[in-house]
């Protein structure tokens, strides 16, 4: 493991971009960049135009190591290139940014108010070819929809189950077991959730060592316990669908907890702006998330 990376992730100040929308959620990130879908055919096409967005965001003299620790990359983009290199290599070597990449493919159907991921039938090959690019660390979401203790402990156990594979293989890997922020149950979700990390990072090693990334919770400074857990190097929260002035303003009240934000890191941002516009847009949003991650 590269020591600099762990090092950075571990004590540096800052927040992880999370720029890792996959096909399914795609679309509507284009759409809130400017370009609709009657704009594009295919797949192939889609990819394409949210790879120059990425390419954008990652090329703005904005996104640099200074304010963002790390980048979570979705599988297409570690496989492409920003700048004529690796997008990887590009993000440690040219901006000092750590690399990390998404390795769930999607979510199943709901079952006991929870969706699992789907299966990750190519896991070892993927993280083979992620260790080959340098990457740090992965990335894998599910989500609770109700405070349903099977269902939450099903999330758990699944997340933990795929995480001491990855950890076997030398990367950090980030737990992502989200609550909905629309859930009638949230809190008492966070309670059941928080319970079942803290009994899974009992079963880990004392050498190993995970992230969580945790949706911004129903009572202030609720994951300190977490935070300050020997086994957890990082604890980040995502957006939700919180716009960034409500995610900014609950992260500040959550002493530890780092941003790892991805619509609201783009919020605003337009494939039609002059690159003036873009890079400002940019490094203002960058600042309120780094302000909120501070805390």
């Amino acid at each position: 493991m590269n020591t600099e990376m762990l090092d950075k992730v571990a004590n540096g100040h800052g927040f992880i971009a999370a720029l890792d929308q996959s096909g399914g959620s795609t679309p509507k990130a284009l759409r809130l960049y400017g370009i609709p879908e009657d704009q594009y055919s295919g797949e192939a096409e889609m990819f394409d135009l949210i790879h120059a967005m990425r390419t954008r965001i990652m090329t703005s003299p904005a996104f640099n190591g200074d304010r963002i620790l790390g980048a979570i990359l979705f599988e297409q983009t570690m496989d492409r290139q920003v700048a004529g290199v690796d997008t990887p290599a590009y993000l440690w070597e040219q901006k000092r940014v750590v690399p990390f990449l998404k390795v769930d493919k999607g979510l199943a159907e709901e079952r006991d108010g929870v969706q699992p991921m789907k299966p990750i039938p190519d896991l070892d090959d993927l993280l083979t070819r992620a260790l080959a690019k340098n990457i740090f660390g992965t990335k894998m979401r599910s989500v609770v929809k109700l405070a349903n203790k099977d269902g939450v402990q099903a999330i758990v156990d699944q997340q933990f189950e795929i995480g001491r594979q990855i950890l076997a293989r030398g990367l950090v890997p980030i737990l992502e077991p989200e609550v909905d922020i629309h859930s009638p149950e949230k809190a008492e979700a966070e309670a059941l959730l928080k319970a079942g990390i803290l009994a899974g990072l009992d079963e880990l090693g004392d050498d190993q060592k995970i992230m969580l990334k945790l949706t911004l919770p129903s009572e202030d400074g609720f994951y300190t316990e977490l935070v300050e857990h020997p086994k957890v190097l990082r604890v980040v929260a995502l957006s939700g669908g919180y716009t960034r002035d409500e995610a900014n303003a609950i992260l500040a009240r959550n002493p530890g907890v780092i941003a790892s934000f991805s619509r609201a890191l783009t919020e605003g941002l337009t494939a039609q702006q002059t690159e003036e516009e873009f890079n400002a847009t940019l490094d203002a949003a960058i600042a309120s998330i780094f302000e909120a991650s501070k805390t």
